[in-house]
């Protein structure tokens, strides 16, 4: 395991709706530096769970920044939790205020702005299974906005994420790898159910900042795609590397053997230091300059 961050500083950044909270982690002194690149991290969750205590969060930020690579993690607005009622109530029982799509956008674009207006490194951004589809998302609305009203973004880092609306089948050599709970909640009508609760609308699922599988991903950055061997969800990610692919995006897509959904939330795992070293490497691989190569690969 890397060293961790030298500190992590909450901190809130002001967006078009309003305060954003974000957890800043910086490297230790000896990893710090003024061009090292800033990775804006969204944990998952289902769209409607989550925040920047989990493990998925704080300890993945953590031991990244250790390895000399900026961390922002964003404390996204949350989607109704599920419920029988339709539509789900707005406030958890909490009273935490919860929001539908595009809310997580918007904030999601903000944090973004503010980083690229104050890093001289590149900015990443990057998230995990559900985070995973909001970062890809948030990437489409940036790459489509006209102007210079989306911030740029120098690369994307997706783990475990899905992409469409609708899971595509399985493959059967793919459904023979699958163990435990997921193969039945990581399947077509659960996750279908998931991502309605996050749009609360059928039309909301066809745009592409929400669920950019089967788009053309036009003027996409480039891509570090982390993939677990034995997972469902690894249909809609494998497809949507052939749309990166096809588009000409520089891609490398890494399937982890063995693993399985969340690695990056468990961080006393094999897979999690794996998965924390392939970030770093990719990251640092744009400040270098060193080729990074369209490739998919498992191992």
């Amino acid at each position: 395991m890397p060293p961790l961050a030298s500190r992590a500083v909450d901190a809130a950044v002001t967006g078009s709706r309003g305060p954003v909270s974000v957890r800043c982690y910086e490297p230790p002194g000896a990893a710090s530096s003024a061009l090292a690149p800033t990775l804006v991290w969204l944990h998952g969750g289902a769209f409607f769970a989550g925040n920047l205590d989990k493990p998925e969060s704080d300890a993945f930020a953590r031991a990244l920044a250790g390895t000399g690579v900026r961390v922002v993690a964003v404390d996204y607005p949350l989607a109704p939790l599920l419920s029988r009622r339709w539509p789900c109530p707005d406030r958890s029982v909490s009273g935490v205020l919860r929001e539908r799509f595009p809310a997580q956008v918007h904030d999601v674009s903000a944090v973004l702005a503010h980083v690229r207006a104050t890093c001289a490194g590149p900015v990443l951004l990057g998230g995990a299974s559900a985070g995973a589809c909001l970062a890809a998302g948030t990437a489409v609305a940036a790459t489509t906005a006209t102007g210079d009203e989306g911030p740029r973004i120098d690369g994307v880092v997706l783990a475990y994420g899905f992409f469409h609306a609708r899971l595509p089948p399985r493959p059967r050599a793919l459904r023979a790898r699958l163990r435990g709970r997921r193969r039945f909640t990581h399947t077509r009508w659960p996750m279908l159910a998931m991502n309605l609760n996050y749009t609360g609308s059928r039309t909301l699922l066809r745009d592409p900042s929400a669920f950019p599988g089967g788009h053309r991903p036009a003027r996409f950055p480039p891509t570090l795609l982390l993939d677990a061997d034995r997972d469902g969800v690894r249909a809609s990610s494998s497809l949507f590397a052939a749309d990166l692919a096809a588009a000409g995006v520089p891609l490398e897509h890494r399937v982890l053997p063995e693993a399985v959904h969340g690695f990056l939330g468990r961080p006393q795992e094999r897979d999690f230091t794996i998965g924390v070293e392939a970030v770093a490497r990719w990251s640092r691989s744009l400040v270098t300059a060193e080729p990074v190569h369209d490739t998919t690969r498992t191992g």
